[in-house]
C-alpha cells in the first residue's frame, strides 16, 4: 500500500531524514513514534506531497508522490495538528469547499459529505458556525475533511491533542472504525494512546527507523521482564542461602514488607524469565519456606520508546565521537 525506500531530506548540513525505508501494508491502523526532532512531521508531510525531498521515493498503492502527485494523493486523507478549517463557515459550506477542491461534484459530492458527516457524528452540528464548536467537533470536521474524496490511506497527525478525556475517548473509537476500512497512520506523543489503538508501531530517532513490529512483539523482543519481586515469610539469612542455589539473579534486594514479611527485589539476565520464575518456586519449596507472592515487571510502551531512543543516540555519539578521532 505505502512503500518509503531510502528517504532521505536535509536542510543544509542538517539531516532530518537519513535513509528511512519501511512498507505499510492495506488496512489497520499504524502509529508513527519518535521524539522532538526525530523526523517525524518531516516524513508524514514528505508523505503526503506536502514537501519535497533530497532523495528517496514515497509510493502510495504504486503511485510515486513525486512522479505522479495528482494520483498519488488523490489516495491519501490527511488531518495536520492544526486542522486547516474556516472558522466563519458551517460543517456543510466547509466540507462543500473542500470536496469541491478535490473534483467532487453535484449529487456525488452531496452524497460523500453526508457519509463523511455520519462517520464523523456531526451531523447535528452541520448549520453552525465552526467557530462555535467545541474543539472535539472541530477535530472531527478536519477528520471528515480528509475522508472526502473516500481515499484509501487517512494521515493524522496528533488528532487528540487538546482534547477533554470524553473527547478523547470518542475520537479513538472513531480511528478504530476508520482503520476497518482504510490504512490510518497515526501521529501521537501519547505512547498509551499509540498502544491502545494501533496494530503495528513505527519508531524513527535521529531521521531513522529503529522499530517496526507489533507493540507486543516490541515488549517480548526488546524488554523482557528483568524484575522479579517476591514476598515470602522467610528471614533475609534464610532467602539468601535459597537464592545462592538459583543462578541467572544478578542483583538482590531486601526490604522489610507489611506483616512481618520479606520482600526482596530481584534482577536477573536470564533470557528465559519465566524458567527462572519455576526455579525460584521450587527452591523455595525444596526449604518448606512459604513463597506468597511472585510479580515480573513487564515492559510497556513507554519503556520501549525510552530504552530505544536512547540507544539510537548513544549509537550516534559513538559514531560521531569515532569520526572526529579518524
Amino acid at each position: 500500500m505505502i512503500t518509503v525506500e531510502h528517504l532521505t531530506k536535509c536542510y543544509g548540513d542538517f539531516v532530518a531524514v537519513d535513509d528511512l525505508s519501511f512498507e505499510i501494508g492495506e488496512g489497520h491502523v499504524y502509529g508513527f513514534l519518535g521524539p522532538n526532532g526525530a523526523g517525524k512531521s518531516t516524513t508524514m508531510n514528505i508523505m503526503t506531497g506536502c514537501l519535497s525531498a533530497t532523495a528517496g521515493h514515497v509510493r502510495i498503492d504504486g503511485h510515486d508522490i513525486f512522479d505522479e502527485p495528482n494520483q498519488a494523493k488523490a489516495l491519501i486523507g490527511y488531518l495536520p495538528e492544526q486542522p486547516p478549517l474556516y472558522m466563519n463557515e458551517t460543517p456543510t459550506e466547509y466540507l462543500r469547499f473542500v470536496g469541491e477542491a478535490k473534483g467532487l461534484r453535484g449529487e456525488e459530492l452531496t452524497r460523500q459529505i453526508e457519509s463523511v458527516m455520519e462517520q464523523t457524528k456531526i451531523q447535528d452540528m452541520r448549520n453552525r458556525c465552526i467557530n462555535a464548536l467545541s474543539k472535539g467537533y472541530k477535530q472531527r470536521v478536519g477528520i471528515a475533511q480528509a475522508l472526502l474524496g473516500n481515499p484509501k490511506v487517512i494521515i493524522l497527525d496528533e488528532p487528540t491533542v487538546g482534547l477533554d478525556p470524553i473527547q478523547i475517548i470518542e475520537i479513538r473509537d472513531l480511528i478504530r472504525q476508520l482503520g476497518q476500512s482504510h490504512t490510518v497512520i497515526l501521529s501521537s506523543h501519547i505512547l498509551s494512546e499509540v498502544q491502545t489503538m494501533c496494530e503495528k508501531i513505527l519508531i524513527i530517532a535521529k531521521g531513522k527507523l529503529i522499530a517496526f513490529d507489533a507493540p507486543e512483539n516490541l515488549e517480548r523482543r526488546l524488554l523482557a521482564p528483568s524484575e522479579i519481586t517476591l514476598t515470602t515469610e522467610a528471614d533475609e539469612q534464610t532467602a539468601q542461602e535459597i537464592l545462592a542455589g538459583v543462578d541467572g539473579i544478578t542483583e538482590t534486594k531486601f526490604s522489610a514488607g507489611p506483616d512481618s514479611l520479606l520482600t526482596i527485589h530481584l534482577r536477573t539476565d536470564a533470557h528465559d524469565i519465566y524458567h527462572l520464575s519455576k526455579a525460584l518456586f521450587f527452591a523455595f519449596a525444596q526449604k518448606n519456606t512459604a513463597l506468597l507472592e511472585m510479580a515480573l515487571k513487564k515492559a510497556n510502551l513507554e519503556d520501549i520508546f525510552l530504552e530505544l531512543t536512547e540507544s539510537s543516540e548513544e549509537s550516534k555519539s559513538s559514531t560521531e565521537a569515532k569520526g572526529a578521532k579518524s
